[in-house]
């Protein structure tokens, strides 16, 4: 079969002849109707990501939209290794295929799984949020922020408070207060305390990084006393180290929490993915996307950006 496969790690996804996939008492094969670009699939096709086992080649993608040989239209994720989502098929075991929504398009649907499913994990999953709290989206440009914010609205969010680079894109965002984080240190340190003196419950961390050391000292000195913040660490766009003084935890309510694959099981991940895909509909949640035929895959991999998530479709 064709599929988008990696043989160098410099080089990326080229459209190639693949290993055709078996299916097995465990296993079923997906026909792909689409596959979507993430920074966990960007990650594990450089070989930068934690999960990433060495082996070359490999068909690129974990997750996408299809069909099973009965027509019935899925969300699926995991393949079996070698094997990957932007491939004409794809061996999936049976409990990580979820069956779709009929108002929600296999393009759209494959476009919001993985964005979505990070929100809506470290939300619900990781937080424990609950209706009437504050939220605090830290990198809320991307598509991933821009689900979470329409997600902690679904969810019943008192208030939402957006972060990010480009007061343009943060302002069609429809959140209740911005953030601009191109402001010098002191203001931007000083915008955070207000923030957090008004109370926020929640914090969904996309950057971590330089912000993160401004936003989480502003958290412990100036939240009302008595108040618990969940700081769910979520990516690391901006950064994955900082500096952290051990006197911001021990001198409030803080919890610092990660939410991803190995602090939540693949079950977990694939639960909040089907919760998040079926509250889509009633939600009416909207992503910006790009498709692309797949036999495209190496012309479009390095176009692709945060702002509008490129889908692979097979045709």
């Amino acid at each position: 079969m064709k599929a988008a496969v990696v043989f160098d790690l410099v080089q990326g996804p080229v459209w190639a002849d693949f290993t055709d996939p078996q299916a097995d008492a465990q296993h079923t094969l997906v026909k792909v109707r689409a596959a979507a670009i993430s920074h966990v699939v960007k990650s594990r096709t450089s070989g930068k990501h934690y999960s990433f086992d060495g082996t070359l080649p490999f068909g690129v993608g974990i997750d996408g939209t299809g069909t099973l040989s009965d027509g019935q239209r899925v969300y699926f994720a995991f393949p079996v290794a070698p094997w990957g989502s932007m491939a004409q098929y794809a061996p999936i075991a049976l409990t990580h295929c979820l069956p779709l929504p009929d108002a929600l398009d296999d393009i759209t649907a494959a476009a919001m799984a993985n964005p979505g499913m990070s929100a809506w994990a470290a939300l619900v999953q990781r937080a424990a949020f609950n209706a009437g709290e504050t939220v605090l989206i830290n990198g809320a440009t991307g598509t991933a922020g821009q689900l979470a914010i329409q997600i902690a609205r679904h969810l019943g969010a008192k208030k939402v408070i957006a972060t990010g680079r480009n007061p343009q894109a943060l302002a069609s965002l429809g959140a209740d207060e911005c953030v601009v984080l191109t402001t010098d240190d002191d203001m931007l340190s000083a915008q955070f305390a207000e923030q957090a003196s008004q109370q926020i419950d929640v914090v969904v961390d996309y950057l971590w990084g330089h912000s993160a050391e401004l936003l989480l000292p502003a958290l412990a000195k100036h939240t009302p006393a008595g108040s618990s913040i969940r700081y769910v660490q979520v990516g690391s766009l901006a950064g994955s180290d900082i500096n952290l003084n051990g006197s911001v935890l021990r001198s409030s309510p803080l919890q610092l929490i990660g939410s991803g694959i190995g602090s939540l099981t693949l079950q977990q991940l694939l639960q909040a993915t089907g919760e998040m895909l079926q509250a889509a509909v009633a939600g009416k949640f909207t992503l910006a996307t790009t498709p692309v035929p797949l036999h495209e895959v190496a012309e479009a991999w390095p176009l692709d950006n945060s702002q509008k998530r490129t889908v692979f479709v097979v045709e």
